[in-house]
């Protein structure tokens, strides 16, 4: 669950760090009922769209224990 201003605010936050040159590592974390769902899955895939030809990604989205992970380096 996240808002669409939060989510603007973070893509924008990894453009700038990519242009510095930097990796960036999304993480969500989940609560209850949010594991049995595939929205952060989705989310992160809106990310790769969202980053498309900026980003490498360095490791796939994959759930470890209540978090979902993520992390590209600058193209």
């Amino acid at each position: 669950m996240i808002d669409t201003h939060d989510y603007e605010v973070k893509i924008k936050q990894a453009k700038k760090f990519l242009s510095q040159g930097n990796k960036v590592k999304f993480t969500m974390r989940f609560k209850g009922r949010e594991m049995s769902n595939d929205m952060g899955k989705n989310v992160l895939n809106n990310i790769l769209e969202d980053l498309e030809g900026l980003i490498k990604i360095d490791s796939e989205p994959k759930l470890e224990g209540r978090q979902m992970m993520m992390m590209v380096s600058p193209a």
